[in-house]
């Protein structure tokens, strides 16, 4: 669900329906519990409250923290992945002057043909589906590399090399496969914790004893908008390979750019 909403809900308009979602509840929460609770308006129990918001302040704030450093941790990662990956395309094609002009023309076309269908693959992978093309190319590509007879040192040198970037390639394709498929956010414990927090935090907020209703009114609002961002940041970050602070193909597009003809 948070993957459909992060893909295909603008950023924007995601972070407002979180943010009014959360406040729009708590306010309605707090208008009917000071309606029927009239007494929870007085100050008697104040001390209390704030002893306790204090302290799941203080697990919220610790929670969020660890969270959103474990997603950031992911997110920087993939995009590790990814220029690995992309770099390692850009130096396979940077040696494709070295070899016999058929050779060469096989390879650029091999290597091309993976690194488009890599681009393709990149959204199929993250919506947690495989896409056999990427496979079939990959193969190509080695088959091809496998076919190249070297006439001197320096191609048989080159060969060698590019045999060691493809596995490396090879490895980071995987290791960005397998991590778009498994790194969707926080496990439900997780989330239960955090939602828990946050509304016990909410809860303190709402029962807090302030005569005037239009000033209490305003404290709720405020942290309901401080918690709905902070949930909405949490389900942005969750997904490495979607959304606005997602890492980005770009190093797969540039190898496509260094492969593809110069057009006047």
């Amino acid at each position: 669900m948070s993957a459909w909403l992060v893909g295909h809900v603008p950023s924007w308009l995601l972070l407002i329906g979180v943010v009014v979602v959360v406040t729009g509840l708590a306010v309605g929460v707090q208008l009917v519990v000071r309606r029927r609770f009239p007494r929870l308006g007085g100050e008697e129990h104040n001390d209390v409250l704030r002893f306790a918001a204090g302290v799941i302040g203080l697990v919220f704030a610790f929670f969020i923290g660890f969270v959103v450093s474990a997603l950031w941790g992911q997110i920087n990662a993939a995009d590790g992945r990814a220029r690995a990956e992309g770099a390692s395309g850009v130096q396979l094609a940077d040696r494709l002057h070295v070899f016999d002009a058929p050779d060469s023309g096989r390879i650029r076309a091999a290597l091309l043909q993976y690194e488009q269908t890599a681009v393709t693959e990149w959204g199929v992978a993250a919506d947690g589906n495989s896409y056999p093309p990427a496979n079939q190319a990959l193969i190509g590509l080695r088959s091809t590399y496998e076919q190249v007879q070297a006439r001197n040192d320096l191609q048989k040198t080159m060969l060698a090399s590019s045999f060691a970037d493809l596995d490396d390639l090879s490895q980071a394709r995987t290791q960005r496969v397998l991590q778009a498929r498994t790194d969707v956010g926080p496990p439900w414990s997780l989330w239960a914790v955090i939602l828990l927090t946050a509304a016990l935090l909410l809860g303190c907020a709402v029962i807090y004893g302030v005569e005037k209703a239009a000033t209490h009114i305003t404290m709720v609002v405020i942290l309901g908008v401080l918690v709905g961002t902070i949930l909405f940041l949490v389900v942005m970050l969750s997904h490495p390979f979607i959304g606005e602070l997602a890492t980005s193909p770009e190093p797969l597009r540039e190898v496509i750019r260094v492969l593809s003809p110069v057009t006047p």
